[in-house]
């Protein structure tokens, strides 16, 4: 449902707790009869409602967001608190006083006066502040609640309550900068954006997005200013930026906001522009390289600079790779150097070199490529058929064991077991694999059914190596023992047999 799971890590004493909890009930309480009132004001103001209906909402949509009106009064919350000396109306951000600042004139007074008032919810859908637009002209046209215990602007999205299932259907959600395109895009069929409240997008923010959908696209105005915010969202992001998550950026003209857009060139247009939008990936290349001359080394040096940062950011994974060889091409650097100058944790694109043994030398011969096999591609060992396994553990005792091992961690693992994870179970159980998982690492993938035809042929040759042995031994013993004959005549016939099936051509020397 993307809801967090309460957390009690405030460490406080039962008592203090309680009084927590009382007060954030207190200012709760607060906050939903202040939103009451300016709903039931709502109707009865006929100013509001018809600049609403100038905009293009219905009542339903107004409803459906708790829409409501501040009187064009200085104490027009006394009518719903009549105890308008209550600290608690202070603490809630819902009256100004002044008094402690010991000037003239009005001493305490509503904030919110004149203005279309949008409650802010929780995720629980309960109300922590508003915010709250003129009607006509005037500054500022959006005024905010202020910090409150409930209420901080880093970490909350306006909409984001309502628009929960609404983004699950549509696969994205759609981040855009003002209370009223949340409202009226949702008006115009497309309930899924969520708006910012009047500040740059936080890590809070992008992590509640991702709560919700693996899919976020930013709206911004195409100015400096716009740019300027999509740049505070990239980096935002980056931290967040993994393989199987969408980040997009969207600039729409200087003349339009999502909802003038959609009122204008219709959804289906808006929603072709929102599948053309920048991704991340590009996003940065285009900061990293702008203003940079690319023909020359100072410029490209400079694009290499202004991405430091931003690579720093990313986690590591195959779209930092991505982005990293994009930059290369770009810079006319290698992927490796990009890595190398801008010191990322983890690099992936460098070539890794098996470290050098001290101990004693490397198994080498069929049962090496046999364990380098098993180890590339871990689902081999399921096929393999019980006397076959046996036969593997019994072979060369000097490999301390390996192939057991391998044999025994794949199984372990089952049919899920991936290089990565056998890799590390494997380097737990013994620290012979250092170098055999260091020369896997470094090789090329190989395909599944390459890797079973050569595991078969592998096998194959063991097993005429395992016959050819059998046979000298008892050729060597004269065939005095009962049976020995009848055994080596089967022997043969088994040497035989493989033989013919093409999967060994001669004997392993």
């Amino acid at each position: 449902a993307g809801m967090v799971v309460p957390e009690e890590s405030d460490h406080l004493p039962p008592a203090q707790r309680a009084a927590v909890v009382a007060k954030s009930l207190a200012l709760t309480e607060v906050m939903q009869q202040a939103s009451h009132f300016y709903r039931e004001h709502l109707r009865a103001s006929s100013k509001a409602v018809d600049y609403l209906k100038g905009r293009g909402l219905t009542g339903e949509i107004a409803a459906r967001f708790g829409v409501g009106y501040a009187l064009d009064e200085w104490e027009g919350l006394r009518q719903v608190f009549p105890d308008y000396t209550a600290p608690v109306l202070v603490e809630a951000g819902l009256v100004i006083d002044r008094s402690a600042e010991g000037s003239g004139g009005r001493q305490r007074y509503d904030r919110f006066r004149d203005r279309i008032m949008f409650p802010i919810r929780n995720n629980k859908g309960q109300v922590i502040g508003f915010g709250g637009r003129v009607l006509d002209v005037g500054e500022p046209k959006y005024l905010n609640s202020p910090e409150t215990p409930l209420f901080q602007k880093g970490n909350e999205l306006y909409g984001l309550f309502e628009a929960r299932q609404a983004i699950r259907e549509a696969g994205y959600v759609l981040v855009t900068e003002g209370y009223m395109d949340v409202v009226a895009l949702a008006q115009l069929g497309m309930p899924h954006a969520v708006a910012t409240l009047g500040t740059a997008c936080t890590p809070v923010h992008v992590q509640q997005l991702l709560r919700q959908t693996d899919h976020v696209v930013f709206s911004f105005d195409g100015d400096a200013a716009g740019r300027r915010a999509a740049g505070r969202a990239l980096e935002a992001c980056l931290p967040y930026a993994t393989d199987t998550r969408t980040v997009q950026f969207l600039f729409l003209p200087a003349e339009h906001d999502p909802d003038s857009f959609v009122r204008q060139q219709g959804q289906a247009s808006f929603e072709r522009e929102i599948s053309e939008a920048l991704p991340l990936s590009q996003f940065l290349l285009k900061i990293a390289c702008e203003a940079c001359d690319l023909n020359t080394a100072e410029g490209r040096a400079r694009a290499q600079f202004n991405a430091k940062a931003l690579l720093q950011a990313m986690p590591s994974s195959a779209l930092r790779l991505q982005v990293v060889r994009a930059l290369a091409q770009a810079t006319q650097s290698t992927a490796a150097e990009i890595e190398t100058l801008c010191a990322l944790s983890k690099p992936v694109a460098r070539v890794r070199q098996a470290p050098a043994r001290v101990a004693r030398a490397a198994p080498v011969g069929l049962e090496r490529q046999i364990m380098r096999l098993l180890l590339a591609q871990p689902g081999l060992a399921q096929g393999l058929e019980p006397g076959i396994q046996q036969m593997l553990c019994s072979m060369d005792p000097d490999q301390d064991g390996m192939l057991a091992i391998l044999l025994d961690a794949s199984r372990s693992l089952g049919t899920s077991a991936s290089f990565a994870m056998l890799a590390e179970l494997v380097q737990e159980k013994s620290e012979e694999f250092q170098t055999l998982v260091a020369e896997v690492s470094a090789e090329p993938p190989i395909e599944p059914e390459l890797a079973q035809a050569e595991l078969a042929g592998a096998v194959r040759q063991l097993q005429l190596k395992a016959i050819k042995d059998e046979m000298n031994t008892l050729a060597a013993s004269g065939m005095t023992q009962p049976n020995a004959l009848t055994r080596y005549r089967e022997l043969t016939q088994l040497q035989e047999q493989l033989r013919q099936e093409g999967l060994a051509s001669q004997d392993w020397p």
